[in-house]
């Protein structure tokens, strides 16, 4: 009623008129002016009837949790789009009988909080709680076990029950799957997870790139996997990889969301990301491959126009094949470097090959010295290695791949500083911020507050250590 959608639908051009009505929102803007009204209980807000979950985002800003609305709808939009990935399986080249192996899903828990007429938790807890009807024979670790609300507790009883499960297929985080396998070893003392589950076959993985995960990931494995990354987002369901012979994923045009594009340059955007009142949304048909968008969806819960905080580039249109190149907030840009997530996940990954090392975690802040810039890191890093030798590594290719990083490095931006701290303080660092463990991703950009906390808790645990 408020942007009389009815007259939307009647318009000879009902884009161009929805796209002139209604106005861009982030969380903050979508959150002070409708959603707010829906944790009071209140319902026919931004979509029909009551919504009954809200998912606690689990972003890397930093900031307080965000609660997203997960419509009935949406949640079947879900289940539809995990079944269509499920039967893509088949153009992986597997022997069918994997298809009746078990999963395991590792995520939050579905012990959801009960708010007094809805329920809050992570999106993954929430699909927990009530699995498809086609996955509950051979979802593990069980809807019992899904419920525990501590991780470690949580892991104990997996790593405990493992040898019982004949497992298939894995999914879930890189991070907290690697996790979760390495517990399961340690416990039964395997030299590699196919010892126990000899039919492990896939990986559908997502939330994060997998790439700075693989080389230590498949250290756990006695031989390669099938791997899917998949776009699943608190807001919805974006893309899957459904066919081999590409790491991009395929845009679900049917899944619940209409999509629109903002290309992510200075002209839509200001220097703290911010959409700017004049930024104008291009649609699918207008796309073009190559070019980073910030991604915008309306959606069957409730969100419209909503800048889920993504940038998202197309690799080939025909097929609406993506990658995700990271996020709005997290591009490092201090002094016009344009320097993104991907960027740094495809030097690190660099890294780790050309000098035989594994790295999982790592972060990065703009820091100044004196009148000029530099990027500080902080990374974990098996075997040990000497830390000047590593940065200039990453630095060497960051400048190969990335043209304005390397022209600023040539001025104003000073050689990069690289500390290395084990893995455990990442994860501490999760636990002490209050994250969920099992559906957190560790920020790979901070901005300069919380870098200084960072910095203070990571010399101080690193010590300890010590």
């Amino acid at each position: 009623r408020h942007y009389d959608f009815q007259e939307i639908l009647m318009s000879d051009e009902p884009i161009n008129e929805f796209q002139r009505r209604v106005p861009m929102f982030d969380y903050d803007k979508m959150h002070r002016e409708w959603w707010h009204r829906l944790l009071d209980n209140e319902e026919d807000v931004t979509w029909e009837g009551k919504v009954r979950n809200f998912a606690l985002s689990s972003g890397t800003s930093g900031a307080p949790s965000k609660y997203i609305p997960v419509t009935d709808e949406m949640q079947k939009a879900m289940r539809k789009a995990a079944l269509k990935a499920y039967f893509c399986l088949t153009k992986f080249n597997l022997n069918s009988e994997i298809l009746t192996k078990e999963m395991l899903i590792i995520g939050g828990s579905s012990d959801l909080e009960n708010k007094g007429g809805y329920f809050v938790g992570d999106l993954s807890g929430i699909n927990a709680k009530e699995p498809p009807f086609w996955l509950r024979s051979t979802y593990r670790p069980g809807t019992e076990i899904a419920r525990i609300a501590d991780w470690n507790d949580r892991i104990e009883v997996i790593a405990e029950l493992a040898p019982t499960w004949d497992i298939g297929f894995l999914s879930g985080i890189p991070s907290w799957i690697q996790l979760t396998l390495e517990k399961i070893i340690e416990r039964h003392q395997l030299k590699n997870i196919h010892e126990l589950w000899p039919n492990l076959t896939v990986f559908v993985h997502g939330g994060i790139a997998f790439e700075p995960y693989q080389k230590s990931f498949e250290r756990l494995l006695a031989h390669s996997l099938v791997y899917m990354d998949s776009y699943l987002a608190s807001e919805g369901f974006v893309a899957f990889q459904n066919r081999p012979d590409t790491r991009s994923m395929a845009m679900l045009l049917n899944g619940g969301i209409f999509f629109e594009f903002v290309p992510f340059n200075e002209e839509n955007f200001d220097e703290e990301s911010n959409v700017r009142p004049t930024a104008q949304a291009l649609t699918l048909d207008e796309v073009a491959e190559g070019v980073d968008y910030a991604l915008m969806i309306s959606t069957c819960s409730g969100a419209w126009r909503y800048l889920i905080g993504d940038t998202v580039r197309f690799t080939d249109v025909a097929r609406c094949e993506i990658v995700i190149t990271g996020r709005t907030k997290h591009f490092l840009s201090i002094c016009g470097e344009h320097l993104s997530v991907d960027n740094m996940n495809h030097a690190v990954s660099h890294a780790q090959e050309t000098l035989n090392v594994t790295i999982n975690e790592f972060t990065v802040c703009g820091t100044t010295a004196g009148n000029h810039h530099r990027h500080s890191w902080y990374v974990d890093c098996e075997p040990p290695i000497d830390p000047q030798l590593l940065i200039k590594t990453i630095d060497d290719e960051l400048k190969a791949i990335n043209d304005d990083y390397a022209t600023e490095r040539k001025s104003v931006l000073y050689d990069p500083e690289l500390t290395v701290v084990p893995t455990e303080i990442f994860y501490q660092w999760l636990r002490a911020s209050g994250k969920s463990l099992g559906q957190s991703k560790f920020p790979r950009v901070m901005k300069k507050p919380m870098f200084e906390q960072w910095e203070a808790f990571a010399t101080q645990n690193k010590a300890h250590q010590l």
